[in-house]
């Protein structure tokens, strides 16, 4: 059996401040969207949400017109946020939530068809029978992508898809493929787990129970934590640390029942750091740590592969770990350095733009 990890970075739709040569070029539309929405969702606008408002919809370019932004469109669907004089400044007419109804969106647009197929030649060549898959678009998607993509670069279309809309408004969610004979039996969501500071997932931290051809249940947690690259990094460390805790509480509760229990995804942050702490404190393994786990030389999963970047993982309880055969991390579909020359890619990949995602992908081998 061979469990999994791949961060897709979409299938087929990407808002368009992720979708340059690098993200830096959408960063702050990014950190705009998120900060604006948030305050637009208050009850209330104080006068000085009101010129923060004002700020924001001004950097995104929609002080002129709702689609006036390359990144962002502002929707106001019922009732009116702004005013728009001939001649004077922006004004915001709506004095809380409850005078409009409406939001900020990401423009979006299509994924390179080049990206699309190399993303598929990472699945095919991986060969998982369980993939817990990251930035997914949604379970539309991931079904039409393994019909009709999948095929075209001669890879078997996975017959089970699953995915559960998450928090985040991107439209980057989690979910996970299955081959026939893994059968998905049982789903939870926990988007709507919270603590004292509020909700817990910038995504999700889904579940699946999954019945390999064995009849030895495996239970799946399927994660994405709280990326460094947006907000002050104190506030985005204490929410990985947030999630961490939580996804530390479930895996707990799931061993009570079950000796196989697998936490995998893309956690943003490496092992030795505070923020991952609660995870590794119980008795997850990760694959990386096993005698087999070839790394290449570089045990990164993202970008260029420096230990900095290793934040894709499969933990394995210690009765899965006990039966790993071998592991690795798969780089042929991510650019490497500025020219691509730091190790083999896909032929197909001429250009960062066309790598399938800048993530790798990172598999376990066991025998159950």
């Amino acid at each position: 059996m061979r469990i999994a990890a791949y961060n897709l970075e979409n299938l087929f739709m990407r808002p368009v401040a992720m979708n340059g040569d690098t993200l830096a070029e959408g960063r702050q539309a990014l950190q705009d969207h998120a900060a604006l929405n948030a305050i637009l969702s208050k009850v209330v606008y104080s006068a000085a949400d009101k010129r923060r408002i004002i700020q924001l919809l001004e950097s995104l370019g929609l002080d002129r017109a709702d689609d006036g932004g390359s990144f962002a469109i502002l929707r106001q669907n019922r009732g009116k946020l702004v005013k728009r004089p001939k001649a004077g400044d922006l004004e915001i007419v709506a004095d809380g939530r409850g005078d409009w109804i409406g939001w900020v969106d990401l423009e979006r647009e299509q994924v390179n068809e080049a990206t699309t197929r190399n993303t598929a030649r990472v699945i095919k060549d991986v060969n998982a029978d369980i993939l817990g898959v990251v930035e997914a678009d949604n379970r539309p998607a991931l079904l039409r992508f393994t019909r009709d993509v999948m095929p075209a670069v001669k890879g078997k279309p996975y017959p089970y898809a699953m995915l559960i809309d998450g928090n985040d408004e991107r439209g980057i969610d989690v979910g996970i493929y299955t081959r026939k004979g893994f059968d998905i039996v049982s789903m939870v969501s926990h988007v709507d787990d919270e603590d004292d500071n509020g909700k817990l997932f910038s995504r999700d931290c889904a579940h699946y129970e999954i019945k390999p051809p064995s009849g030895a249940h495996i239970h799946v947690l399927v994660n994405h934590f709280k990326s460094k690259g947006f907000g002050p990094q104190a506030q985005s460390s204490a929410k990985r640390l947030r999630q961490a805790t939580r996804v530390a509480e479930i895996y707990r509760e799931l061993r009570k029942a079950s000796a196989r229990v697998v936490v995998l995804g893309d956690l943003n942050d490496t092992p030795d750091s505070a923020p991952l702490k609660p995870l590794f404190k119980t008795d997850l393994r990760d694959i990386s740590e096993h005698p087999s786990f070839d790394d290449g030389g570089r045990p990164g999963t993202y970008a260029n592969g420096t230990a900095g970047n290793k934040i894709d993982y499969v933990l394995l309880s210690p009765a899965l770990f006990s039966a790993v055969k071998a592991g690795g991390i798969f780089r042929k579909g991510v650019w490497g350095g500025k020219n691509g020359t730091l190790f083999e890619h896909y032929p197909e990949i001429t250009k960062a733009s066309e790598a399938a995602s800048d993530h790798a992908a990172i598999w376990a081998e066991l025998s159950i």
